[in-house]
Order: C-alpha cells, then structure tokens, then sequence
C-alpha cells in the first residue's frame, strides 16, 4: 500500500498536471496567446503523441536504466515541459512544453511497473496499479487552487507545477528502488502469446482507443466550452476539475470490483455515463451545478474505464508487466490524439455544442458494443489455452524448495 500511494504520488505529477490539467488552463492561455480552437486541439493532441511515442522505448529503458533512473528522468522531462509551458510565447514554444511533459507520462507508468515487480507480490499487482492510476485524478484535484485563484496567472500556475514536478525527481531518487530488470533474473521465462490473447488484447485495445478518442472532448474543451459557451468566468472552471478529481478516485474501487465480476457490463455502463456527461455539459453550459456534476460523472467514468482497461491487460498477460498494462495506455492515448484535433475541427464548424453532442452518441454506439469486451483465458471450457487472470497472477508468486518460480500446474488441474 505505501508503495501504491507514494506511485499515485507520482502519476498525479506526471498524469494529472503534466498532462491533464492542460485543459484547465485552457481559456486564459488561449486568450494571451491569441490562439483559435484548431490550433488548441493540435496542441492538445501533442502530449498524447508523445506518450504514445515514448511508450513504445519505456519497457527498454526500464531495463537499461532501471526503475529509479527511468522515474527520475519521467520527473526531470515533466518539470522541464512545465517550465517551458510557463514562459512560452507562443504556440510553438507551448507545443514544445506540452510534448516534453506527455514523453513523461510514457515513461513514469512502465518505470513503476518495473519497481512494482521487485517488491509487490504479483496477486496484488493489479490492485497497485488500479490504486497508482487513481493518482491521476489527484493530480487534476491539486491544480484546482491554482485556477481558482490564479485565474489569470497561468505562468505562475505552471511554475508551481514545475516545482512540485522537481520534489518528485529528489523522492524518486530516495524511494524507488534501483532495479535493473522488470523481472527477477530467476523468474520462469513467461510463455509465448498466443493467437487467442492476441485476440482479446486486440478487442481490448479497440475499446481502449474509441474511449480516449470520446473523452478528448472533455479532457480539452469542457473548460472552455462553459467559458465560451455559457459565458462563466475562467476561475468558475476550477470546480470542473475538482469534481473531476474527487470522483476520479472512485474510480480505482470500481474497476477492482469489475475487474473481479463483470467487466463488459460495468464498461457499458460506464461508457454511457461518459456520454452523458458530454452531452450534459453541453445542454446546460451556463448552470455551473450542473456543469459540475457533468464532470463528476466524466471523472467516475474516465478513471474507472482507464482502471479497468489496466488490469484487464494485467491479468491477459500475467508476468508481462512492460506490455500488458501498457497497450490500452497506449490505445487510449492514440484514441484522445486523434480526437483531440478533430474536436476542434467540429468546433469550428458546428460550434461546442454539436461537437459534444457528436461525440456523447459515438461513446453511446461504443457501450452497445461491449459485449465483445474480452475476457481472461482459461473461462470456458473448450479453452485449452493456459490459464490467465487472477488466479495465474498468484500462481506466478509461489516458490518452490529452492525459492524458483513455480509453474502451474494446470494438466494436473484441468484433472482434478
């Protein structure tokens, strides 16, 4: 659990500032830098970009630099976008900072995946990583002060980012233990994936993908949605994010929950609570109550599909942590990369409200598809594959006489 916490510590700098709270900040940035919706959504979509791109070089890194220094330079890149973001003059220097701070979102997650499998047992590593994720809506919680009453001093807002960002960097150093390998060197050699769980990761990136391309509306353009829209002031947006954030947290007990019981059902239900708060949003822009509690059933929704989608990659590939809880991070960042910009085409063509309104019946055509969210292997009987999910996860952490892995027996079991 200290572990679980002091990560969600992390994400919260990494996810929740570095990147997410972009959206916050968005109507007083635009309005200094004289900047049109287009050219905000292209922006919007620069740190996704980068997450995705760095996702792909973060399993190596953590095993080249190890966990430590693969965090600290997470940390070091995510203050330096900050600070970039603070004193930018213009949309190319505000692209560059946004594109530094989304390269440390790629890096932070793998890098604690890799301390994860060094001192927490493998049966609770889904619940630590679902726990860790939930940092991110801390994070967006955090930068609410800051819009409340630094409505109009974004710079210094940043900066302050910046500074939390560098504290970090030096608790990382002293906390995150130095590991060279995501897994122990006597570790079993996980099996080859099959064909089967190349399937469902398949299905499980899709829905990945199509949730962050729907939640690019919200996480860009809500705030300035009920800015321009519903004529609020800037500093009224702040609530936005707070509500986003406290029911954001719930997020990590509900897809503990689904992830143990019925994960396509709570994933359509889900899915329609995004789409509602979309289409909320955009109906009654000027009603800051309802504004609000549109983001509070926007940040339930987000964390607990972004946490379901976490540990349904955990338990398809048990042992696999440089991979499988990386894909649908990945999924669901390409999904919000080419959403974002296309929000902003939509804006300007139709204006705030048609757009949300587009993209609430997209998450709704998603939902009814989520009867072909996958499921861990071995449910069903005709299955001969090997056994994933929970069960396989502990299976992984037993040891025999000499302290080696132990493989399951599942012949033996499949038997009895």
């Amino acid at each position: 659990m200290r572990f679980a916490l002091f990560g969600a510590g992390l994400i919260a700098i990494t996810y929740g500032l570095a990147r997410f709270a972009f959206g916050l900040f968005v109507p007083p940035i635009r309005a200094d830098l004289g900047l049109t919706p287009e050219v905000i959504g292209i922006i919007g979509a620069l740190p996704l970009i980068s997450f995705i791109l760095a996702s792909l070089v973060a399993p190596f890194l953590s095993v080249r630099l190890g966990a430590r220094y693969t965090a600290m330079l997470s940390g070091t890149l995510a203050a330096s976008g900050l600070l970039v973001i603070s004193q930018s003059p213009d949309a190319v220097s505000l692209g560059v900072g946004v594109f530094a701070c989304g390269i440390s979102t790629g890096l932070m997650m793998p890098a604690l995946s890799g301390a994860m499998q060094a001192v927490v047992e493998r049966s609770m590593h889904g619940r630590v990583s679902s726990i860790m994720n939930a940092g991110t809506s801390v994070g967006v919680a955090v930068a609410v002060p800051a819009v409340l009453f630094l409505a109009d001093a974004w710079r210094l807002a940043y900066g302050a980012f910046a500074v939390l960002a560098v504290i970090g960097v030096v608790a990382t150093w002293r906390l995150i233990p130095s590991v060279s390998r995501v897994t122990p060197s006597d570790a079993a050699p996980p099996a080859p994936i099959s064909s089967l769980q190349w399937w469902r990761l398949g299905w499980l990136s899709v829905f990945a993908f199509l949730m962050g391309f729907v939640s690019a509306a919200y996480w860009i353009f809500a705030p300035d949605l009920v800015v321009t829209l519903g004529e609020l002031p800037p500093g009224a947006t702040g609530w936005l994010w707070l509500a986003v954030g406290i029911a954001g947290l719930g997020g990590a007990v509900v897809a503990d929950l689904a992830d143990r019981n019925n994960p396509p059902i709570t994933q359509a239900l889900m899915l329609m609570m995004l789409s509602t708060s979309l289409a909320l949003l955009a109906a009654s822009p000027e009603n800051l109550f309802l504004a609000a509690f549109s983001a509070l059933v926007f940040g339930l929704a987000y964390m607990s599909l972004t946490g379901l989608y976490l540990m349904t990659g955990i338990r398809l590939l048990p042992g696999r942590l440089s991979m499988g809880p990386v894909l649908p991070f990945v999924a669901v960042s390409l999904g919000q990369a080419v959403g974002s910009p296309v929000v902003g085409m939509l804006v300007k063509a139709f204006g705030y409200a048609e757009a949300f309104a587009i993209f609430a019946a997209i998450g709704v055509v998603v939902a009814i598809l989520s009867p072909l969210y996958p499921r861990t292997i071995g449910e069903e009987p005709e299955e001969d594959e090997r056994e994933t999910g929970l069960q396989a996860a502990y299976d992984s952490q037993l040891l025999d006489a000499d302290g080696n892995p132990l493989e399951p027996d599942t012949e033996g079991a499949r038997a009895s």
